[in-house]
C-alpha cells in the first residue's frame, strides 16, 4: 500500500499537468490607490500603557490621547474591562469584550 501511494500521486500530477490550458495570460498590473485614500496613520493605532501593581495589572488603551478602555487583570482571578461606551468619561464594567452570542431558544414542540 505504501508503494502504491507515490505511484498514484505521480499519475495524478501528470494528469493534472496535461489538463492545463496552453494560452495562459499574465494578470494586468494592479493600479495604484486613489489619491484621496489616506496613508497609514500611526495615531489611529491604540496606545497601550501597562501598569503593574502589587495585586493587579492595569492596561490603559488610548487613541489620540483619549482613554477608552481599561483592562484589569488581578493577581488571582479573571480579568475584566472598564469601557467608556459614550466617550464621556464614565466607565462600565464588562467581564468579556466582543459580541455576545445569544442562540435562538424557540420551542418547536412539546409533548
Amino acid at each position: 500500500m505504501r508503494r502504491l501511494l507515490p505511484l498514484l500521486l505521480f499519475v495524478s500530477l501528470h494528469a493534472w499537468a496535461q489538463n492545463q490550458p496552453d494560452d495562459l495570460q499574465p494578470l494586468p498590473a494592479v493600479p495604484p490607490p486613489p489619491p484621496e485614500m489616506q496613508p497609514f496613520d500611526a495615531a489611529m493605532e491604540p496606545e497601550v500603557v501597562i501598569k503593574k501593581q502589587e495585586e493587579q495589572t492595569v492596561e490603559e488603551y488610548r487613541i489620540k490621547g483619549h482613554l477608552y478602555m481599561i483592562k484589569v487583570t488581578p493577581k488571582h482571578g479573571v480579568s475584566y474591562y472598564l469601557i467608556d461606551q459614550k466617550g464621556d468619561g464614565s466607565f462600565v464594567r464588562t467581564d468579556n469584550v466582543g459580541p455576545v452570542v445569544e442562540p435562538p431558544m424557540w420551542i418547536i414542540g412539546t409533548f
